[in-house]
């Protein structure tokens, strides 16, 4: 290149045409490029976002339609449960931004850019951009949560600008400070201390012991609101100012791995293979740990292929402590609302996950089967000893959940007959019903009472108890176990299928296929737990044995049918 591109011969960069010299190389790949970028492209992305402004403009309309007036005032009892949801959110997307690097190039920028003596920083300034528009997407989903939450009583514009300032300047400070984690292990630490803090929010909001402070903030005047964004927006500025002086200083071994991992990522993307993200989660995580080796338990042939699930299992114990903590989800969706139905199918399909989540081998069996092969254990019994402890955590992980469902939002029991003649005769001003600590159908009507229909004492908004809930968690596993290996053990999504036209336009089949299998079988092993958690029976006891049988037999068909189709 000539020395006026701000590069010289030599390969060296002066200190004030490094900016130069990264424009000029770019220009020189983007001018030789094969694909370059043309009108048409960006007319598409454009029509894209604009597509997607459409579509998504039409329910936050109705969002923030909602909020207007007096109907802006949230109920206090959903007050903590939202903004539990809201932190456990953040958490989430701290989490994902460390997981992913988050400073990642593409390939060819990895293989030639990244070890260049250009400028470490104007090398990952597109990084840096993509970044800052990633956090501040996520910002204002973040802010649209926080206003739905909190509310707004009155000036519904300013409080929503607010609320959005707010959102934004905590996803661009989560981002800059898993940046800032990448090149310093104080960060690290920082990191680690914010996504505890997050958690323990989480705790106390849901707990309902923070609910004055909660109430305190939806009820906080505008100028309150405006001094607390001033004052996140300032910080996250400083926080993102530090992260962009500190690209220059991430080791280059960092980058390329989280490049690496990156372009797999992106390969199943455009492949439409989401099962290949799991393989690569598992892949780095084992690769290049030295374990310890222990003497093999004395068991059963089937039962000692499967024991590597449980060493995998016990190696992992965070991992672990994380599947069991998110027994607690179902609980705070219950406090936000949501319907019997709608939250027996998100414990169902929680169940599921888990139960997937531990079903590695089976996976590993149906894409080599080689080892079953030479060990001389036959498909059926290795397949049934593999489902053994997917079923186990299975059954922890929904019994755990419905219990949750039943201590955080039981129904309030009958008061005694003195109590409502009491509260009837000579009611206090402002004070709530006896009967109407939790809203609901249950609720009873003020100087009459509960209702003629409301349950039993010792029951839940599910119209169950809780032994029986527990005991339709426990019968459920071996459908949710039976789902979770039919997950695991399918191929990839095929797409030699045909396209079908709908009303909706044309829908894919071969990964509309590759999406429902699994999910089909657990459906149909669950059925009658998820008809009684919807329904409510009076007399629960024919849907136990009927899952007890439905689960029983979905595992034992699905064993047989895939030992004799292997």
């Amino acid at each position: 290149m000539s020395a006026g591109s701000g590069v010289s011969a030599g390969g060296e960069v002066g200190a004030g045409q490094e900016l130069g010299g990264v424009r000029a190389v770019r220009g020189f790949l983007r001018a030789r490029s094969r694909t370059r970028s043309t009108s048409l492209d960006r007319y598409v992305t454009l029509f894209c976002l604009l597509m997607f402004a459409a579509v998504a403009g039409q329910p936050v309309s109705e969002l923030l339609t909602g909020l207007a007036g007096a109907a802006g005032t949230v109920e206090p009892a959903r007050l903590g449960a939202g903004v539990a949801l809201l932190a456990l959110g953040l958490a989430g997307f701290l989490a994902a931004a460390r997981a992913a690097g988050p400073v990642l190039m593409t390939a060819p920028d990895a293989s030639w850019l990244l070890l260049s003596p250009l400028d470490r920083r104007q090398v990952l300034g597109r990084t840096g951009r993509a970044l800052l528009m990633v956090a501040v997407a996520a910002g204002l989903v973040l802010g649209l949560g926080l206003v739905a939450v909190l509310g707004a009583p009155d000036q519904l514009g300013w409080r929503v600008l607010g609320a959005l300032v707010l959102g934004v300047s905590a996803s661009v400070g989560a981002m800059a400070l898993a940046v800032l984690a990448r090149a310093s292990q104080s960060w690290q630490v920082w990191l680690v201390v914010a996504m505890v803090a997050l958690l323990v929010v989480a705790v106390v909001a849901v707990s309902g012991q923070a609910r004055t402070v909660l109430a305190v903030a939806a009820g906080a005047p505008l100028t309150a609101m405006a001094v607390a964004a001033s004052l996140a927006a300032a910080g996250s500025a400083l926080l993102a100012r530090r992260a962009w002086r500190a690209f220059g200083r991430i080791p280059a071994r960092e980058i390329a791995a989280a490049s690496t991992r990156g372009g797999h990522v992106a390969d199943a993307a455009t492949g439409v293979d989401p099962s290949a993200l799991t393989w690569i989660a598992e892949d780095n995580h084992w690769r290049g740990r030295r374990l310890r080796s222990r003497r093999w338990p004395a068991l059963p042939a089937a039962f000692a292929t499967a024991w590597q699930d449980w060493r995998r299992l016990a190696r992992r114990p965070g991992r672990l402590a994380f599947t069991l903590a998110t027994a607690g989800l179902p609980a705070l969706l219950a406090q936000a609302g949501g319907a019997p139905g709608v939250l027996g199918a998100v414990v169902l399909a929680g169940g599921l996950a888990v139960a997937a989540s531990a079903a590695t081998g089976a996976r590993r069996d149906a894409a080599n089967p080689a080892l079953a092969r030479l060990l001389g254990i036959g498909h059926r019994p290795g397949l049934a000893a593999r489902a053994v402890l997917p079923a186990l955590l299975a059954a922890l992980w929904t019994s755990a959940a419905l219990a949750g469902l039943t201590l955080t939002n039981p129904t309030p029991s009958p008061a005694p007959a003195a109590t409502l003649a009491t509260s009837s005769s000579a009611p206090m001003a402002g004070a709530p019903a006896p009967w109407a600590s939790t809203p609901g159908p249950e609720a009873g009507v003020p100087g009459q009472g509960p209702r003629a229909d409301a349950p039993e004492a010792g029951t839940t908004r599910f119209g169950l108890g809780v032994a029986e809930l527990v005991l339709f968690g426990v019968l459920a596993a071996p459908g949710l176990a039976a789902g979770a290996l039919r997950v695991v053990r399918r191929r990839p999504v095929d797409h030699s299928l045909p396209v079908i036209e709908t009303g909706a336009g044309p829908v894919p089949l071969g990964p509309v296929l590759w999406g429902v299998t699994g999910i089909d079988l657990a459906l149909a092993g669950c059925l009658p737990a998820l008809l009684a958690l919807s329904t409510a029976p009076p007399q629960p006891g024919p849907y136990l044995v009927a899952q007890a049988v439905t689960g029983a037999a979905a595992l034992a068909g699905y064993v047989l049918r895939a030992g004799r189709a292997t």
